[in-house]
């Protein structure tokens, strides 16, 4: 008979290995580090299992850049065998948990996505009175180690799987500030314990999806909310009575404080959905979406930095209309045909 292998045994084998590096390297194949891992595929792929076998395996230097889009973000890229390690781990862990997280919960999950998200916003809007928006303050910077590691090993039990855990938790790089004094703490607490994790890798996705599973039980099965999404950081919850939600507001920025978490000040509002919210680059109502105006003026930005880089020689006129038709498709969950149409009035590059 043969003995059922382990889950670090199923992480560590040559074929899940391969199949994380080809999910790695999904759209970046052309780049340098990536062609040339795949060059010596084989050899790259037994050397990781050989260190992730041995727990000889440390992650690698990170390369941080900042990014400016609606806002400054530091995001941290992995050596590219790290990533690969990163999506070995992913593939034998996400389906454990999975199962357990809401089925309102959209952010990188299979079937779900921000359209997904703002579709299911569409008909919660279309059922309640009033909408409580909430955003996590700094959420990536302040997502505590040791809470992480712990609600993750709660559904492993594998040594193995909780060594890597543990390596790839600790050998996040240093985050953007977010310390704060939760009730309990003494004046060095914050800054006693390791917090943050890179925007950009797997993992961290994945991680902060299980960060906040407990949130979305609470909210669905001790509040009783009946409209309730979540995507990453950013949530919503319906209900018809506009003093339920300010109760509501009040547990959530009790349950956060547990995770040592913080609601950001600014960005919580409570509003009747016939007055229109956003959410993931659509403007929300009742009947009806509109791309956002944000979300608007900064592909105008980007049109005209593509035309410019046309002209330079620094653009193809075939990878501009890419990043065009990625907006286009955005736009298309909207209301949104004439403004796609005047948008690109004029552009004659984009037809």
């Amino acid at each position: 008979m043969m003995l059922r292998s382990t889950l670090f045994e199923r992480l560590v084998s040559f074929p899940n290995l391969l199949l994380a590096a080809q999910h790695a390297q999904r759209g970046k194949r052309f780049r340098p580090n990536v062609s040339g891992f795949a060059f010596r595929l084989e050899h790259e792929l037994l050397g990781l299992q050989q260190e992730l076998t041995t727990r000889t395996y440390r992650p690698g230097a990170y390369r941080t850049f900042i990014i400016r889009d609606k806002k400054p973000r530091l995001i941290s890229a992995a050596p590219f065998r790290d990533r690969v390690v990163h999506h070995a781990l992913c593939n034998i862990i996400e389906p454990i948990f999975d199962r357990s997280f809401l089925f309102d919960s959209y952010a990188c999950r299979k079937g779900k996505g921000t359209h997904a998200a703002v579709e299911r916003a569409s008909a919660y809007a279309r059922r309640f009175r009033y909408v409580l928006k909430c955003d996590v303050e700094k959420y990536f910077p302040s997502i505590d180690h040791e809470i992480l590691y712990e609600r993750l090993v709660r559904r492993i039990w594998d040594d193995g799987v909780r060594w890597l855990v543990r390596t790839i938790i600790d050998g996040s790089n240093p985050q953007p500030e977010a310390a704060h004094h939760f009730p309990g703490d003494d004046l060095f607490a914050p800054f006693a314990r390791r917090r943050g994790i890179p925007i950009g890798n797997q993992t961290s996705q994945f991680f902060a999806n299980v960060y906040l599973d407990g949130l979305d039980h609470y909210v669905r099965e001790t509040l009783r909310m009946p409209g309730y999404i979540r995507y990453v950081d950013d949530f919503l919850v319906f209900h018809n009575d506009k003093s339920v939600l300010h109760d509501v507001l009040s547990a959530l920025g009790a349950y956060c404080e547990r995770l040592r978490l913080r609601l950001h000040p600014r960005k919580c509002s409570l509003a009747p959905v016939m007055a229109g919210f956003t959410f993931w680059g659509h403007r929300v109502f009742p009947s009806y979406r509109r791309v956002d105006a944000d979300n608007v003026r900064r592909f105008k930005r980007r049109l005209r930095r593509y035309g410019d880089e046309i002209a330079m020689g620094d653009l193809t006129v075939t990878k501009a209309r890419e990043c065009v038709q990625s907006w286009v498709a955005h736009a298309a969950h909207a209301d949104s045909v004439k403004l796609r149409k005047t948008v690109l009035a004029g552009v004659a590059w984009a037809g």
